[in-house]
């Protein structure tokens, strides 16, 4: 089997690396080839380079982007129905929104199968009203065109359920990573107090960093000292962010930018925070299970979909001051931070490795290309 994966960005993010873990995944079977092409001046790009690293080829796609136009989407859907037609894949895997719509398109007039992975609506709420309208418009009119649509979470597959598509065409794939070395465990164990706080987000929307700032500042406070925390991350609010934190007199925070290998920074950290106005099936969560810290994340369907129960994790509204206080119950409480730590680890070894997931979406292809007249 010969599998075209399509991205819209080579950035750091969730929906890279979960195509990372994937083509890792898919490379290390017998029988499977996977390609993958990225959207604009990629070749350079952290996502570029780890498929080079692995042996896996990479195709530009120069004018797609999330900013691409009318025009820019032509030219892209042109490159692509090229690469398709030069390399001839048995599918096309397409990932995020815009890299879906070319991909979709594409493979209408290439007549090749078109898999398409939401790693989350932007019509759900959250978003701004007229990007909702947009995408639902957009999602709605291309969904027909997808042999398959993977939602990574069941709420998503909820969402779904508004778009044209039969119910057996749209299925559910969670995210998974790949294992890292039993030191990268339960770095809990391993903190001298107090401990750190890590946050791994890209700082722009749906993410919430400032929520994390405003509740260390109150934390401070209430302590009399300033618990440390490491902010993991790149983007446009970046700037925004590192003013908040000398604003509210931080003198622990450090904005760590991007890093390669996040399994072992966490191990330095003992509580992860992610907040989000909105989420799909966030992978930084994955990580910190994974590394078996303990977790404080906003209250959202992904989150409870990931740690469905109090003993595994903290899901707080956002607020700041809810935020704080569930801060101050695990900086206080080592045993509490252990034990959340160790349910988050077992549940990532039960539900969430790369292993799983890659076996879930080779079942999804096998059906996608078994003969059958109506391909359900």
């Amino acid at each position: 089997m010969k599998v075209l994966q399509v991205i819209t960005k080579g950035e750091v993010g969730g929906a890279q690396s979960h195509v990372l873990t994937l083509c890792r995944e898919l490379r290390d079977r017998q029988g499977i080839e996977v390609q993958v092409a990225i959207g604009g001046d990629c070749l350079q790009s952290p996502l570029a380079c780890a498929l080079n690293a692995a042996g896996i080829r990479v195709h530009s796609i120069p004018s797609l982007g999330n900013a691409a136009g009318i025009t820019g989407l032509a030219q892209a859907v042109r490159r692509l129905q090229a690469i398709v037609r030069e390399q001839s894949p048995d599918l096309v895997h397409a990932h995020s929104a815009m890299a879906g719509v070319a991909a979709r398109l594409a493979g209408a007039r290439t007549c090749k199968p078109v898999i398409y992975t939401v790693h989350g609506f932007a019509f759900k709420t959250g978003n701004p009203w007229k990007r909702r309208v947009a995408s639902f418009a957009v999602e709605w009119l291309l969904a027909p065109l997808a042999r398959r649509m993977v939602c990574v979470s069941v709420h998503e597959r909820r969402l779904a359920r508004a778009l044209p598509l039969s119910s057996g065409r749209v299925v559910v794939v969670h995210n998974g990573i790949e294992e890292v070395p039993a030191s990268t465990h339960l770095a809990t164990e391993l903190e001298i107090p107090p401990p750190r706080i890590a946050m791994v987000a890209r700082m722009a929307p749906p993410k919430r960093p400032d929520l994390l700032l405003q509740a260390l500042a109150r934390l401070r406070d209430d302590l009399g000292c300033e618990v440390p925390a490491t902010f993991f991350g790149e983007g446009p609010q970046l700037a925004s962010h590192q003013a908040m934190a000398r604003q509210l007199g931080l003198q622990s925070v450090v904005f760590a930018g991007d890093v390669g290998d996040i399994s072992l920074q966490l191990m330095k950290h003992g509580i992860f925070v992610l907040t989000s106005d909105h989420e799909g099936l966030p992978i930084s969560v994955i990580e910190a299970m994974r590394g078996g810290l303990a977790i404080v994340a906003s209250d959202l369907p992904g989150m409870r979909e990931l740690l469905p129960d109090t003993t595994q994790a903290r899901l707080v509204p956002n607020d700041a001051t809810a935020l704080a206080l569930a801060l101050r119950q695990l900086v206080e409480s080592p045993a509490l931070r252990t034990s959340l730590g160790r349910a988050a680890r077992q549940r990532y070894e039960q539900h969430y490795t790369a292993e799983r997931m890659g076996m879930e979406v080779m079942a999804i292809y096998q059906s996608a290309l078994s003969p059958s007249p109506s391909h359900p």
